[in-house]
């Protein structure tokens, strides 16, 4: 995980059919934490949904093979049920709930250590890649983080 380039995913752990399963580590150090809070190191809830938003995009990417990038578009029923801190292991769950017109809706989850992180339902829109720079950047990360069918 790399807070500040926006890279919150670190590897898929399985993409199956309308489900996704994403690992990350938090980092032990990252100037996010200098003023999020000083001497109380804590992940943003902010950073939490990218991170929800970000799983259920490679969903989209790994479904539709990269025919077209995912945006987000909406959050609802954001919950942060607990504290995300320095060096802590995440594990984010996505599920396609509703698929049509160009718009996928997701349910995310992410969980540390057993424990029940944040929730929330992310929609995003699929739209063509606006430039051929993005998509190979999408390319590079995928074959990063091992989305299946993009072998680094």
């Amino acid at each position: 995980m790399r807070l500040e380039y926006f890279q919150m995913i670190d590897r898929v752990v399985s993409l199956e059919g309308d489900a996704i399963v994403v690992e990350s580590r938090v980092p032990e150090a990252s100037p996010v934490f200098e003023g999020h809070f000083p001497g109380h190191p804590l992940v943003p809830g902010v950073l939490l949904v990218e991170t929800m938003a970000q799983a259920s995009g490679w969903l989209i990417l790994g479904r539709n093979g990269f025919a077209q990038m995912p945006f987000l578009m909406s959050v609802k029923e954001a919950k942060f049920r607990n504290f995300v801190g320095p060096d802590a292991p995440l594990d984010v769950t996505a599920k396609v709930t509703h698929d049509g017109s160009g718009y996928t809706v997701t349910e995310a989850r992410v969980t540390s250590a057993g424990k029940r992180i944040a929730d929330a339902e992310i929609l995003l829109r699929s739209m063509p890649f606006p430039h051929p720079d993005l998509e190979a950047a999408m390319r590079a990360n995928a074959a990063r983080i091992g989305l299946p069918g993009h072998a680094a």
